[in-house]
């Protein structure tokens, strides 16, 4: 597991790709917008230095809301239908962070199924989450798709 600093998350991602197939990295980042874990190199891909903090139980570990966080920002980079379950499942997430971070997947893949939940987070206490949420509804009015 070397270390990849120096390059961004997406590239980093992009590596674990080639090296372990696109299915692969989405099931990992989908379990890990789920809490369930995944490859520890999918996270050090994520999250660079600060992985190994959350690894070794530092910043909430690995059951604080970071990984679902990571998890997500995953998905903006490498996204399959099959991680669209996990979306919806952050519905009520406590975390901010991981909220806003769903929006911008929803936003940058377009994902239909998550248009209930848009107009609802557009009234959430936090701002950051209310724009990505925005920006996710404006996005998917505009997609040509249906």
């Amino acid at each position: 597991m070397g270390s990849r600093w120096g390059v961004t998350p997406k590239q980093s991602l992009l590596s674990e790709v080639e090296r372990r197939g696109e299915l692969e990295v989405v099931t990992d980042c989908w379990r890990l917008l789920d809490g369930e874990g995944a490859d520890e190199s999918v996270l050090i891909a994520l999250a660079g230095p600060a992985a190994r903090t959350v690894i070794e139980g530092g910043a909430g570990g690995l059951e604080g809301y970071w990984p679902r966080v990571w998890g997500a920002r995953g998905l903006l980079h490498v996204f399959q239908p099959v991680a669209i379950p996990a979306l919806l499942r952050r519905a009520d997430d406590p975390a901010w962070r991981v909220r806003e971070m769903v929006a911008k997947v929803v936003a940058a893949h377009r994902v239909s199924e998550a248009s209930e939940l848009m107009p609802v987070w557009t009234h959430d206490p936090t701002a950051r989450v209310r724009r990505a949420a925005e920006r996710a509804l404006a996005r998917l009015a505009d997609d040509p798709r249906g």
